[in-house]
């Protein structure tokens, strides 16, 4: 019941915040603007998105490794497109995450490794995020002529900051009862991992260059919706305005994002002295291309072995 209510709750939050931000859409001039030149744009940005994702395994594929959960490089690929279908599909933006860790837990890491590094490799993600969007700050607070606006991405920005640089403090902190204590038992072996996969000299170089990449590939997917309907936006405020998007799309509070990605896009638009409709525009068509992966995640879900045998033991149960 409860996780019933969760996802019902995730859905109205998908459905109110879809339709305050659509109030102001113009579907008929997104239609018109759309044309082959566009279907090749959008054709461009569904690639990106699988070069992120293999971008995202290289780096998951690290972070295994410290968790006792090594991955071959097509398994984890696998996994990870199949991932882009579930967060499509269940009601929070990281529903793929708990798919992954079901799929790498059934190959044989046991549950403890596989929770380690999803939850490791998210939380290396978010810090990533916010450091890059502290860097852009200085230019960033120059596109944002509201003063209302800069202080809530500071405000979110530093947020998300303090509780990755927390994060990582609490595995260097040599306090006995944090190994013991059931509420920071696991949170604290995470955090240990997490410092162990950043700062150790084998690691360090990869980690940071491929989760910097990970959130340019956002960017860059976005910039191809950008192209596909020519619409005035130009590479640096997408550079500015898509990271703190992100950053808040990560919430998981709607369906994939749904919701909360064009109400504030919208909104970063707005503040930025951009029109409001091109960034629900943008949005839209950005939510789409990962829809499209999506889809593609599913087929691959369909023919895989997992899902067969995932069948077979429904069966089983039933009989």
């Amino acid at each position: 019941m409860r996780r019933i209510l969760l996802s019902a709750i995730k859905i109205l939050v998908s459905a109110a915040l879809l339709y305050l931000a659509l109030r102001k859409a113009n579907f008929a001039d997104l239609a018109s603007r759309i044309d082959l030149t566009s279907a090749a744009w959008l054709l461009l940005a569904v690639a990106v998105v699988f070069l992120q994702i293999f971008v995202g395994v290289l780096r998951w594929r690290i972070v295994s490794a410290e968790c006792a959960a090594p991955l071959p490089l097509r398994q984890a690929m696998r996994y990870n497109v199949i991932g882009t279908f579930f967060n499509q599909t269940l009601p929070s933006s990281i529903g793929g995450d708990a798919v992954r860790l079901w799929l790498v837990a059934r190959a044989g890491a046991g549950w403890r490794a596989a929770t380690y590094s999803i939850f490791v490799d998210r939380a290396i993600g978010l810090v990533a995020l916010a450091i890059m969007i502290v860097a852009s700050l200085p230019w960033s607070s120059h596109l944002i002529a509201d003063a209302y606006g800069r202080s809530a991405l500071m405000l979110l920005d530093f947020a998300a900051l303090a509780g990755g640089a927390g994060f990582l403090i609490l595995g260097v902190l040599p306090w006995p009862w944090l190994k013991k204590w059931w509420a920071t038992h696991h949170i604290h072996a995470c955090a240990v991992i997490a410092n162990r996969v950043i700062f150790s000299p084998r690691n360090e170089p990869a980690i940071v260059i491929l989760s910097f990449v990970v959130h340019l590939l956002a960017v860059v997917i976005a910039w191809c919706v950008v192209k596909s309907i020519a619409a005035p936006v130009g590479f640096e405020q997408t550079f500015l305005l898509i990271p703190p998007v992100m950053l808040i799309t990560m919430l998981p509070i709607s369906i994939a994002g749904w919701g909360v990605r064009e109400a504030t896009m919208g909104l970063a638009f707005g503040y930025a002295g951009l029109v409001t409709n091109e960034g629900i525009n943008i949005s839209l068509l950005f939510g789409a291309v990962y829809f499209v992966a999506g889809i593609i995640g599913g087929l691959v879900w369909i023919a895989s072995a997992e899902k067969a045998a995932k069948d077979t033991e429904q069966i089983e149960a039933a009989e």
